[in-house]
């Protein structure tokens, strides 16, 4: 079994990655003002509301796994033509 901190990084785990380094960064560049970062945060939360719905779906659904893979995500994301968050 992976640990917390490993699966947080696996692009299959984690569908948020990209939002999640964004905000880290931005906090690290304006020594934790929070503030000043609000709008990564914005999108990271929006980022995981969206992937939680999908799974959401897709357990009612039946499917499996419930979180779709990277590469899944890639194409449902391609097939929106914008970011939905």
């Amino acid at each position: 079994m992976m640990s917390r901190n490993r699966r947080m990084r696996d692009l299959d785990s984690n569908p948020c990655l990209e939002e999640t380094d964004a905000s880290t960064k931005c906090m690290d560049d304006n020594r934790y003002e929070k503030d000043l970062c609000t709008p990564y945060f914005v999108k990271y939360k929006n980022c995981r509301k969206f992937w939680n719905g999908i799974m959401v779906t897709r357990r009612r659904e039946g499917t499996v796994p419930y979180m779709p893979t990277a590469e899944e995500r890639k194409h449902i994301l391609e097939s929106m033509k914008s970011l939905p968050y």
